[in-house]
Formats: C-alpha cells, structure tokens, sequence
C-alpha cells in the first residue's frame, strides 16, 4: 500500500498562489508516476496534472499551463504543485494520485493510490 498524503491548500484571494504538497509513504516514490485531479461542489473529479517517475516529463490540462507547475522530489518522497494566478473557477479539493508503470493518463481508473485531498478555496 502506498499512503499519500495533500496539504496546502486553504483560501485564497483571485490572483494569489498557492503550493500544494503530497506526502508519499509505504512504496518506492520513485516507481510511481504521480498525478493532481481536482473536484469542485458538484462536479466530477477531473484531471489537473501529472508528472513521470523521474520528473522529466509533465503534461497539463490545456486551461492551467502557464498557470500551475508539477515537480517532484525523489529524495523527498513528495510531488507538488505550483498554483499561480488563482481563479475563482480553480476552487476545489486537490487530489493526488499514484500508478506505477507509464504516466501522464487523465482517467481517474488508471490510479490505484489516492490521497484525501486538500481545499483550496479562491475568493475575495
């Protein structure tokens, strides 16, 4: 079993930034390419990133680049993500996730380990 763990979320005005973490614990970090998804009041989960297992390689949802940055740390064990320029929109309970082999798939069911998310609230 892997444990991931989210922090760093909390509320934060239009504009402003925020940096995610995800604490990884129980596997080998490294195997594992990661991901963010996001669920805002009433919507279905959706992806927001993700990251290969060595870091190299990250793809985004078109609307965030420019916006949110994905990195990890092998040493570590924790991957983040760099929320600037927040919108209203982008509130939502962030999620991280894991799979171990391939990366950079958007589907909730490729995922076997998911943490419990953090809130990330943007509002003036």
């Amino acid at each position: 079993q892997m444990q991931l763990v989210e922090s760093g979320g909390g509320l934060v005005q239009p504009g402003g930034s925020l940096r995610l973490s995800c604490a990884a614990s129980g596997r080998t970090f490294s195997s594992y390419s990661m991901a963010w998804f996001r669920q805002a009041p009433g919507k279905e989960r959706e992806f927001v990133a993700a990251i290969s297992r060595s870091g190299g390689a990250s793809r985004y949802v078109e609307s965030m680049k420019g916006r949110f940055t994905m990195s990890r740390d092998n040493a570590k064990n924790t991957v983040y993500l760099q929320m600037n320029n927040l919108k209203p929109e982008d509130t939502a309970v962030y999620y991280c996730a894991a799979r171990d082999s391939g990366w950079g798939f958007v589907e909730l069911k490729e995922y076997t380990y998911w943490g419990h998310g953090t809130q990330v609230t943007v509002s003036s």
